[in-house]
């Protein structure tokens, strides 16, 4: 049985997907998605999968042709901007604690921040 969170995040094929979508212009055939992804190009049938599931999931929906025609339009329910901070929030209270000081002293720890860096990201979160 999947748990609610299991459903609202994305793995990693879904988000190579959501990318395609965020990044475009407008709605999406499946065909038009599948022209977006270098060589060696995914089958029809597994985007096909993939975005039945996203549909499942609710990060996308789509819109079918007009009468007579099979074509389905996909479009992202959610932006990056939400999806990313929905992501971030559950990271945050699951493996922090809830704790925001934590989590970025994780990230302070992981990475190498120059004084320049350091300057803009605490001018960033004064604001």
């Amino acid at each position: 049985m999947k748990r609610n969170n299991e459903e609202r995040t994305l793995t990693r094929a879904e988000m190579e997907i959501m990318n395609i979508l965020w990044n475009s212009e407008g709605m999406m055939s499946t065909h038009s998605i599948i022209e977006q992804y270098p060589d060696p190009k995914p089958a029809y049938s597994t985007i096909a999968t993939f975005l039945k599931i996203l549909t499942k999931k609710g990060f996308i929906n789509y819109k079918k042709a007009e009468a007579g025609n099979k074509t389905f339009f996909f479009y992202p329910l959610l932006t990056r901007q939400k999806y990313t901070s929905q992501f971030m929030q559950e990271a945050k209270s699951t493996l922090f604690g809830n704790s925001m000081k934590a989590m970025l002293h994780f990230f302070a720890q992981s990475e190498e921040i120059s004084d320049e860096d350091l300057e803009e990201i605490i001018s960033m979160i004064r604001k």
